[in-house]
């Protein structure tokens, strides 16, 4: 009798389910971190999400098997440096805003490169949408809810630095089987790991910080990077970049959980800006290429 189990379809809607608990486990990290910022700062949780999330892809992938290059050594660097400094900036954020507002000013930064250098009118429709909902996040007025305005710097300063990540992790992917990944974290690990001591100092090891810490980073780190692989060998690069875009509302939804952060109408306007912007650049980045 013929077996039927491997020609059965794969589920359409699994590559979507993929992408929504990345970005479930992705906010629950957040969430777990922000609990531990009382107790070691932002400084101490990021030393703990990167090194540990470090010394997992080493011991998984094992990079040192093949050396990089000279040439991929300046975009190595950069890469590190800049995914280190996006997960500081995005932390101290956090610490002083609500989860859900710093993902969604932080999500202009991939949204700038995608719609850099582009002169189609539609394209800056979705400029000033987004602009719209920075405008109503940032702390001028009351109707933006008392923002913090050190911690929508910080969200600014991770939108800068994610935008870099994109442009220099795009040239390092070229390296085979995930040593980019695996590499730039040792990068990010060598300034934030002594940051965090420093910082946080023998707090690090207590155990039930230490074990939190390493929830976070595989909550944050290693399951989405796993299941966002798996997403993408299923998706077309639009419509993965669809579901990213309703990022902000999966943290704001994860933050109201887990934390009871509340949002007014106004920030979740200024939410729905930003997102409808990141949609829109996606769908507009798909006709092009179809085009």
């Amino acid at each position: 009798m013929e077996s039927t189990s491997a020609t059965r379809p794969e589920p359409a809607a699994l590559p979507l389910l993929l992408l929504l608990a990345s970005l479930l486990s992705q906010y629950v990290g957040a969430a777990s971190a922000k609990s531990l910022f009382p107790l070691v700062g932002a400084e101490g949780v990021t030393g703990l999400r990167v090194g540990l999330s470090a010394l997992m892809l080493m011991a998984i992938l094992r990079p040192w098997r093949s050396l990089p290059g000279r040439g991929d050594l300046r975009n190595l660097l950069v890469y590190g440096a800049t995914l280190g400094a996006m997960n500081l900036s995005i932390y101290r954020a956090m610490e002083l805003i609500p989860i859900a507002i710093a993902i969604a000013i932080e999500v202009t930064g991939p949204l700038a490169v995608a719609l850099l250098g582009s002169h189609r009118l539609k394209d800056f429709l979705w400029i000033a949408c987004a602009a719209v909902g920075l405008v109503l996040l940032l702390p001028l007025h009351e109707a933006s809810g008392v923002l913090n305005p050190v911690g929508v710097a910080y969200a600014a300063a991770a939108a800068f630095c994610w935008a870099l990540y994109i442009v220099f992790g795009k040239r390092a992917s070229a390296l085979p089987g995930g040593q980019a990944v695996a590499w730039g974290m040792l990068v990010a690990a060598s300034f934030t790991v002594p940051l965090g001591i420093s910082h946080a100092g023998g707090g690090l090891l207590v155990p039930a910080v230490l074990f939190t810490g390493l929830a976070v980073a595989v909550l944050s780190s290693m399951v989405p990077y796993l299941l966002e692989m798996m997403a993408l060998r299923r998706l077309p690069s639009h419509v993965f970049g669809l579901a990213v875009s309703a990022s902000p509302a999966v943290a704001a939804l994860i933050g109201f959980l887990m934390l009871g952060e509340l949002l007014s109408a106004v920030q979740w306007a200024a939410i729905a800006c930003i997102m409808f912007a990141s949609a829109g650049s996606a769908l507009s980045k798909a006709r092009r290429g179809r085009e």
